[in-house]
């Protein structure tokens, strides 16, 4: 008879560590006390050879760093679909504990909640990066939930290992279309838990979430359609998911649907709704186009149906399939910002080429190096050239209007709203590319709810219940380290993921070599062609170390040009003010203590990386050749 959990004991904390101790001392697991599953599970971690009363293992899984980010690479889709249920899982579950999600091989992911927890005794080795399989920690809800693929609760005392017996965990595996477990999500926390069924349900309306969204990013050309026989089950953890070619062909299948049509996976797959559903599949894919519930009546019986996603290519009846975007011609303002750097313009056609086929672009430089041209330019180079470009500067937005800025809002949303409310800048954009400059200066706030918009390509304004699809191509852009907001915990490590499709660090001016051309670049904007600059402006300019980079250079020339006389085509130092004069040859060469600084910033960035100049030169935003010139000309 199976056994119940170890709720009502006297004391299952001393009960469980005298059978670890027996355990340990005899290599005998004690007989009557554990569940069947649970007792399973022990006798698999003691076949694994693992010692009950071992203590944390810091060293288990993956390093912090450079092989998380791979391990998040690896398991993105994994992440992209588990990410807005998280938040929820904080809300419901995670205030007394944590949430964690893991990959199918119990490695953890990502961890979000009462994080302080993980300070306790026992916990200390829980980090995104370490492995909670079985082999490794014995009997808990993540590695044995991968193992048995099933919902898994432990309760106190019931862990493998006895520093774990003071917590409490359940878990549900997440599994993709195929069936296959993709991943488990887990809440754990201190004390027994008196109602665990709580938890369970919480856990299994949002893995019910993620295996529709799971569907929805596995096959996002297809038709992904949920249904079930009583309507009030659709959008729930029960309802059937499939996912249908534009001509009716079942491609994919959860166990749910298996259930309620009675048919195994593998012969599910590969047939036609015709013969599952009872009806023609033109007519009834032409029905889940038209929206809402609707019904129809199966040998099985009448089932209930809606469209969970509907193809953004191709028509109803399926002759057209779904096509690869054609790329814009190349822009000459694109090809023009490059200059004569070779380095820079095989950036931006890569830039071009990542955004034209659906990848968000981030643009990294200082201040002035021009990211809102390089912007405008790859928009005008894109499949949506025609459509809006919708810039919005994170850090000039009032950090208690940027989400109605971003979001817009319905009338009446909150005092002070304008009457008839404001469409937001992203359904502004909608259909073009939207442009987030300094998005490293957003309110962390609100950077979950950016997430969710960018996953869920959907937006409700404030005020609004319904929610609204979006279609936008992606441009962010910073002057700031990310990767150091991220570790200081500033800016969510999920969004930096989900922003940095294409990276592409521009230059600054002074660590350009075509000078010159930038600036006959900047005469012909200006429509002063055949204007040229006297030697001794030239070599004034072309020894400026150009703070505000390439907005100051503009800013000298457009100076120059209207101090110009009727008929002047050579501009020279008289054309410039006495202030710009000073300026320009005051910042001629780093000396004193500029040199100084510069030099310490570049000695601090190579002892933090242990002598990794690639990493240095990262950390300081600027190219290994950069670095290695800058070094020369400041200790010679």
């Amino acid at each position: 008879m199976a056994r119940q959990l170890i709720t009502n004991a006297h004391d299952p904390l001393h009960e469980s560590r005298q059978a670890r101790l027996k355990l340990a001392s005899e290599g005998e697991l004690p007989l009557g006390m554990l569940r069947d599953e649970i007792d399973a599970s022990w006798r698999r971690s003691l076949g694994h050879g693992l010692d009950c009363l071992q203590g944390e293992q810091v060293g288990l899984g993956l390093a912090q760093g450079h092989d998380l980010r791979m391990l998040l690479e690896r398991n993105r889709l994994l992440v992209d679909a588990v990410t807005p249920e998280l938040d929820y899982l904080v809300a419901r579950q995670g205030k007394a504990g944590i949430v964690i999600l893991g990959d199918a091989q119990a490695n953890v992911l990502a961890i979000e909640g009462q994080k302080h927890v993980l300070q306790r005794e026992g916990l200390r080795d829980l980090h995104p990066g370490s492995c909670w399989s079985e082999s490794l920690r014995g009997t808990n809800a993540i590695g044995t939930a991968v193992v048995e693929g099933r919902p898994t609760l432990i309760n106190c005392g019931e862990h493998y290992l006895d520093r774990l017996s003071p917590f409490s965990c359940t878990s549900v595996p997440l599994r993709d279309p195929r069936g296959e477990v993709i991943g488990v999500l887990d809440i754990t926390r201190e004390g027994v838990m008196a109602q665990p069924q709580d938890s369970l349900s919480t856990l299994m309306l949002a893995a019910g979430n993620i295996e529709s969204r799971l569907f929805g990013l596995c096959h996002p050309e297809q038709l992904v359609l949920a249904f079930h026989s009583r309507p009030q089950y659709l959008n729930s953890a029960w309802h059937g998911l499939l996912a249908l070619s534009l001509d009716g062909e079942v491609l994919a299948a959860n166990d749910s649907a298996c259930q309620l049509l009675q048919v195994p996976r593998p012969e599910l797959i590969g047939r036609r709704s015709t013969d599952l559903l009872g009806e023609r599949s033109p007519a009834f894919i032409a029905r889940l186009w038209q929206g809402g519930v609707s019904s129809v009546q199966t040998a099985k019986g009448e089932f209930y149906f809606r469209a969970l996603q509907l193809p953004r290519h191709g028509r109803v009846n399926g002759s057209t399939p779904a096509s690869k975007p054609t790329l814009g011609k190349q822009s000459p303002a694109l090809d023009a910002l490059a200059g004569g750097d070779p380095r820079l313009a095989r950036n931006l056609r890569m830039a071009r080429q990542g955004l034209g086929n659906g990848l968000p672009v981030l643009l990294l430089g200082e201040t002035g190096t021009g990211k809102e041209v390089v912007a405008r330019a790859l928009h005008q180079a894109s499949p949506r050239a025609d459509k809006p470009f919708v810039a919005v500067n994170c850090a000039a937005i009032p950090e208690g209007l940027i989400e109605s800025e971003l979001f817009g809002y319905r009338e009446g949303a909150f005092t002070g709203s304008r009457r008839g409310g404001m469409v937001g800048r992203l359904m502004q954009a909608h259909g073009g590319t939207l442009f987030l400059d300094e998005i490293g200066d957003m309110p962390l706030a609100l950077q979950a709810r950016l997430l969710r918009v960018l996953q869920e390509r959907r937006v409700a304004p404030l005020g609004a219940g319904d929610e609204q699809d979006i279609d936008v191509a992606l441009i962010c852009a910073t002057h700031r380290d990310l990767k150091r907001l991220v570790q200081e915990q500033h800016f969510r490590e999920d969004l930096y993921y989900r922003v940095n499709g294409v990276s592409l660090r521009l230059p600054a001016l002074r660590e350009r070599d075509d000078l010159a051309q930038i600036i006959q670049g900047l005469l012909d904007k200006a429509d002063a062609r055949g204007v040229t600059l006297d030697p001794a402006l030239a070599a004034l300019l072309e020894g400026f170390d150009w703070p505000g980079n390439i907005r100051q250079l503009e800013m000298v020339v457009r100076t120059a040009l209207a101090m110009r006389e009727d008929g002047e085509q050579v501009l020279s130092l008289d054309h410039l003010t006495d202030c710009l004069l000073d300026e320009l040859a005051s910042g001629t060469a780093p000396s004193g203590s500029l040199k100084d600084n510069e030099l310490e910033l570049i000695r601090g960035a190579l002892a933090r990386h242990q002598g990794n100049v690639s990493a240095a030169a990262e950390a300081l935003g600027i190219s290994r050749a950069t670095l290695y010139r800058k070094l020369k000309q400041l200790r010679g």
